[in-house]
């Protein structure tokens, strides 16, 4: 069994240095993307991996990447994210969030995707509630 930490370091390493070929290749060719809080986004293949990547890396030229926490079970690691860097147009991007991936020969071959835009003027905790329960 390969050592999903080794994985998630390669993956680290690749984005942080901003190489393409090297993070693509973290992936599995018949890789599949789930995204339960947003089921379109939902994707299967590298390729689309490869894509993502090239607009990020356009569009946040200097995107840094942390793990803050990590826990493996076999071959399944749960990583919780924090993505910094500054778009284009001079705008913060911020992303948080948790990514379960499975590693299967050293790449992911599978990944439940949590990780959302930070939103730090949403209002508190009893505005989401009812945002989530009320129809307007």
């Amino acid at each position: 069994m390969d050592d999903p930490n080794a994985f998630v370091d390669r993956l680290l390493q690749a984005t942080n240095a901003h190489d393409l070929d090297a993070l693509v290749a973290c992936f599995a060719d018949d890789y599949e993307n789930e995204t339960p809080a947003h089921p379109a986004r939902s994707f299967r293949g590298r390729d689309q991996v490869r894509r993502n990547w090239e607009q990020i890396f356009a569009h946040v030229p200097d995107v840094h990447a942390e793990t803050l926490r990590r826990a493996v079970s076999g071959e399944t690691i749960w990583t919780e994210w924090e993505m910094t860097g500054t778009r284009g147009d001079g705008t913060p991007h911020r992303m948080r969030g948790v990514i379960v991936f499975g590693v299967r020969d050293g790449r992911a071959a599978w990944a439940r995707f949590y990780l959302e835009p930070v939103d730090g003027d949403a209002g508190t905790v009893d505005d989401a509630v009812r945002d989530q329960v009320v129809r307007r």
